[in-house]
């Protein structure tokens, strides 16, 4: 905007008027949230019958499969689009080298299959990543010293990538920043005849504080104990890294990127959507979940208008989609409107 002037000025042009009625205000808002724009994370463990209350994320569950078949018939009925799936793993499977990631009868692997089975119509997105799988918590295999090693990581990440995608995932999403696994897993997938399946690379996930709440539902808080992950998710400082991040991973085959975490990053996803003009999508992670119920039930904001909000500013931003534990509710209340 170079010149007020070419507008007109008060009290011809008075910006108020359009914001008085209802009608108006709706008619020239510039973005809106709907359905379509949600992704549900849900997160699944081993047995029948089995629940499990995440303390740190209040009304958030573990969910055996039987039960989550019964929570996606009703993502279905409220038109949900696809549910992010994160595999919940017994300390007993995890080990040194992940090998419990790319097992066909694994957790993740099965609740695939069976989601899959019984609702075609949901996307079912997988998380490819190890931290769940090793006895340390990192999203890789590490050396003596406990740093990750990029190579023998990636080789690992494209067998559970390829493992989700014979279980029936429709988009399998890297997010455990290692170098080039974008490519590895979309050669891979081409080589093996899944030229469908697509990718959504978390290609800007920074070493974030906000993701506590999520290690105590997959259980690897307790394996990384003081740990950090500085060395292959971004500095939390810096911002052309990010594009430069999505660029390589654009190049390698991914459909789709993601910026995790959301709204603490939204200037990210701004950028990223102005640069590239691909399919863009954020998280509204653990942490900021838990932010906004622990106020919302402390009375200190209202439930409603500040979780549309804050999702709103997701779409103001350009994300094409969010993945958010609010998914659930929010479909409900933009069903009643």
């Amino acid at each position: 905007m170079n010149n007020n002037n070419q507008f007109g000025q008060y009290p011809a042009r008075r910006l108020r008027r359009m914001r008085k009625d209802d009608f108006s205000r709706r008619l020239m808002a510039e973005n809106q949230l709907t359905v379509n724009d949600l992704i549900y994370p849900v997160f699944v463990l081993e047995g029948e019958n089995q629940i499990e209350e995440i303390v740190s994320m209040p009304g958030v569950e573990r969910k055996s499969i039987d039960l989550l078949l019964e929570e996606a018939a009703e993502l279905v009925e409220l038109g949900i689009p696809a549910i992010a799936l994160f595999p919940v793993t017994p300390m007993d499977k995890k080990s040194l080298l992940a090998e419990e990631a790319f097992n066909d009868d694994g957790l993740a692997q099965r609740a695939v299959r069976a989601l899959k089975e019984k609702f075609p119509e949901l996307g079912v997105i997988t998380d490819v990543a190890l931290d769940p799988f090793t006895t340390h918590g990192q999203d890789g295999i590490i050396d003596d010293e406990g740093y990750v090693l990029n190579e023998v990581t990636k080789e690992i990440l494209v067998k559970q990538a390829l493992s989700h995608a014979r279980a029936g995932a429709d988009v399998v999403a890297p997010s455990d920043m290692m170098d080039g696994r974008v490519g590895a897993i979309r050669e891979e997938l081409e080589n093996q005849g899944y030229v469908n399946t697509k990718i959504l690379a978390y290609s800007a996930k920074y070493a974030s504080n906000y993701y506590g709440p999520f290690r105590d539902a997959v259980g690897s808080a307790s394996n990384i104990k003081g740990g950090n992950k500085y060395s292959y998710q971004m500095d939390p400082a810096n911002s052309d890294e990010a594009l430069q991040e999505i660029a390589q991973d654009i190049y390698e085959g991914a459909d789709m990127v993601m910026v995790k975490p959301g709204m603490p990053y939204l200037d990210i996803v701004r950028r990223v959507k102005d640069n590239f003009q691909v399919p863009t999508y954020a998280y509204q992670v653990s942490g900021e979940y838990a932010m906004h119920m622990a106020a919302i039930q402390n009375g200190w904001l209202a439930e409603q208008p500040c979780i549309m909000e804050g999702l709103l500013a997701f779409k103001r931003a350009g994300a094409d989609g969010i993945l958010t534990y609010f998914a659930k509710q929010v479909a409900r209340w933009l069903k009643e409107s």
